[in-house]
């Protein structure tokens, strides 16, 4: 309340007031306003496999990409790889997370879209039944228990982050792309 006062005083010199909301916009941003130590927030990108919703780490994704037109089948491959997709004059492996995971097929749809892993070594597609988007939470919303999963991915989850009643598993796809039955594509 006194801050408010103070402002209120400074109605007749604007300059000055224009200062002093700068300088508490600044002191805000770098976490210092009112002694509050700064939090540091965790940013991930949210989709859906089935009736589930997940998030990868914002630092595991290169792009998101609408399902491609065109997706070229590779003879021998796993049935959960989808095939090969010319994106921007370079071949992307286009492949089913969740039949991958031994949960069925991804039907397209217009809302499907496609992961792609920001890999240095293993490039490639993952395709899931939506994305929605960032999701923000702070350090304190971690924790190392989740709930169980329908779809079978408990050895890729990476804890989960709560935010009152919702649980969000965070799905590492770096630890996904590196286990030998990934990199197994071939029949």
């Amino acid at each position: 309340m006194q801050s408010e006062v103070e402002l209120r005083s400074m109605r007749s010199r604007p300059f000055a007031l224009l200062q002093e909301l700068e300088r508490r916009s600044r002191a805000a941003v770098a976490g210092q306003a009112a002694g509050v130590s700064p939090t540091k927030e965790w940013v991930g990108v949210a989709f859906r496999m089935g009736a589930e919703n997940f998030l990868v780490p914002r630092e595991e994704i290169r792009e998101v990409l609408i399902y491609p037109q065109s997706v070229t089948r590779v003879p021998g491959a796993k049935s959960w790889v989808r095939g090969l997709a010319n994106i921007r004059g370079q071949l992307l492996p286009i492949i089913d997370l969740r039949a991958y995971l031994g949960s069925g097929a991804t039907s397209p749809t217009r809302t499907t879209r496609v992961l792609v892993t920001n890999h240095r070594e293993v490039p490639a597609g993952l395709v899931v039944d939506e994305v929605l988007g960032f999701r923000r939470f702070v350090e304190s919303e971690h924790t190392d228990e989740w709930p169980p999963t329908i779809i079978r991915c408990e050895q890729y989850v990476k804890g989960a982050y709560r935010r009152g009643r919702e649980s969000w598993p965070v799905f590492s796809l770096s630890a996904l792309v590196e286990t030998p039955q990934f990199l197994q594509a071939a029949e």
